[in-house]
């Protein structure tokens, strides 16, 4: 069978399947002791630079679990560290930005990416195509707004002020930084594709914080921008918090809408609209539940699921840390014996 023969690939292009896929958002990381013992010694940045780490990483989870699909290790704000930003991402608090981006002199320092400025995701990336065989490889990206709020705050944000106080009040330096960023996003899953990747997804983790019609005005056309770029492979839209969000989410080209767990995949379906795959949306929270609370669970989002015209099953967003492996892989068995 090839990769585009595979379930996952079929049910991005919502075609008829042999089952539901499954896979899980940071289903490669800390849940898995195999990861955590690789990882000593190794800061995150460095391991994503490292062909022979990153593959590794990638792969373990596809060998415990079985999933349909493998997810590239990798994380938002390596673009931003290849083009010189100078930024380390800090355990127990996440991307920290030195200088933050506020003005138009802050600009400057966004320059456009390379393939030459990434060589160790092209190789990372052929590596992983040739280890897994007719398992697809998801690209990954971080989407322009995620991207704006780590530059603009210095660092992970509760509220979003500074991001939103550039964005309302100077609407022209915001467009730009976005344009910059989107141009960004695009090259760095051009590289992904190129190299071999079967799908792609763009994670925007905090646009969740806008109401529609802001996403409409100040986010929607770059997101759109970057997923018309990628129309030669199945492309997935993430975010958090997003359910006022997910037709605009639909309208910016995505064939796969991420739904995260606040809402059922039913109504996420209906808000949606035709022409559309969804994926998600098990709450992460459910693999400590008893074994017959999480198979009933599983069997619910199955369920309403199968109303889309397309359904990847997944998490409602990325694995827990504390997570038992062995629970996810009772997810999966499920998954797979379906209904």
């Amino acid at each position: 069978m090839s990769t585009q023969d595979s379930a996952f690939l079929k049910a991005c292009r919502r075609e008829p399947v042999p089952h539901t896929p499954v896979w899980f958002m940071r289903q490669a990381g800390r849940a898995l002791p195999e990861y955590r013992k690789l990882r000593e010694g190794n800061q995150m940045l460095d391991a994503c630079a490292t062909p022979d780490l990153v593959t590794e990483i990638t792969l373990q989870p596809v060998r415990r679990y079985g999933v349909d699909a493998a997810i590239f290790f990798s994380d938002i704000v390596v673009p931003l560290k290849a083009i010189g930003v100078d930024l380390d991402i800090v355990p127990g608090v996440g991307p920290v930005v030195a200088q933050p981006i506020r003005t138009a002199e802050d600009l400057q320092r966004l320059r456009p990416l390379t393939p030459d400025d990434v060589p160790y995701i092209t190789e990372s990336i052929q590596n992983l195509v040739s280890e897994l065989g007719d398992v697809p490889l998801i690209g990954f990206a971080g989407a322009p707004f995620t991207l704006a709020s780590y530059l603009v705050e210095g660092g992970p944000s509760k509220n979003h002020a500074a991001t939103k106080a550039l964005m309302y009040g100077q609407p022209e330096l915001w467009a730009d930084l976005l344009d910059r960023l989107a141009t960004i996003t695009l090259a760095f899953l051009r590289v992904q594709v190129d190299a071999g990747a079967s799908a792609v997804q763009m994670f925007d983790s905090w646009v969740g914080a806008l109401p529609a019609k802001d996403y409409r005005a100040y986010v929607m056309p770059h997101s759109t921008r970057v997923l018309a770029a990628m129309a030669d492979v199945p492309r997935i839209h993430f975010g958090v918090g997003t359910g006022e969000l997910l037709h605009d989410m639909g309208q910016a080209g995505a064939d796969v809408v991420g739904v995260d767990w606040r809402l059922p995949l039913s109504e996420a379906v209906a808000r949606i609209g035709p022409g559309k795959a969804v994926q998600g949306n098990l709450d992460p929270t459910l693999v400590f539940a008893p074994d017959d609370v999480i198979a009933a669970k599983v069997r619910e989002t199955l369920e309403e699921g199968a109303q889309a015209e397309g359904h990847v099953f997944n998490l409602g967003h990325g694995v827990l840390p504390e997570t038992d492996p062995d629970k996810l892989l009772r997810v999966v068995e499920l998954v797979h014996a379906g209904l």
